[in-house]
């Protein structure tokens, strides 16, 4: 028995169907309909998964806690894509910028050279991305500085990660629990076990 074609189906939006080659990183800013915080990664679009709250909670900290101890050369923004070559423009949790960054309300996506850190919180479906191919990409677009946050049992693990010059690949140079104390790139002490705390009620 033969199915006939639906008469009223819907056609498919451009980004359903990547051209030969793949998608470009100036494709994002194109393509209508395309759903929020897509990337681009070796010219396949990667779509977003709904955020855990574990996920959520380690984003308001981190933001938080860099905004307060940052010099004033850098300024923290999130869920910014980054444009690291024609076919590479990653979403990372958290971004780092210098100073020099553009700062109009426009934009869309910054450039490597922009970026000082990256931080990338891991949820099960970007596993694989966020710890090999990202860091990868970040490392050889040059970006000094990289964070995996981990859920561990519940509680964040945060790797650090610096840029070796020769190489162009991170190297590991901590792991943090319950606190992420750090001198360098600057002074920071982010006590981990906060996002398990309850929150206050505005006003009490």
């Amino acid at each position: 028995m033969s199915i006939a074609p639906l008469a009223d189906a819907e056609p498919l939006p451009d980004w359903a169907i990547p051209p030969q080659g793949g998608f470009t990183a100036d494709d994002l800013d194109r393509l209508p309909g395309i759903p929020p915080h897509t990337e681009l990664i070796d010219g396949t679009l990667v779509f977003v998964s709904p955020q855990t709250r574990f996920h959520a909670l380690v984003l308001f900290l981190l933001q938080r806690e860099l905004d307060q101890a940052a010099p004033d050369h850098l300024r923290v923004e999130r869920e910014m894509t980054v444009k690291l070559g024609r076919r590479q423009r990653p979403e990372p949790d958290l971004v780092l910028l210098h100073a020099h960054a553009p700062s109009d309300l426009s934009r869309t996506f910054y450039e490597a050279a922009d970026v000082f850190l990256a931080v990338e919180v891991v949820s099960e479906e970007s596993e694989e991305r966020d710890r090999n191919r990202k860091p990868q990409l970040y490392a050889e677009a040059g970006i000094p500085h990289f964070w995996r946050v981990e859920n561990v049992e519940n509680h964040p693990t945060v790797y650090v990660y610096e840029l070796h010059p020769a190489t162009r690949a991170y190297t590991l140079t901590g792991m943090h629990r319950d606190r992420l104390k750090l001198t360098l790139p600057f002074d920071i002490d982010i006590d981990l076990t906060e996002i398990d705390r309850p929150r206050r009620t505005p006003g009490r």
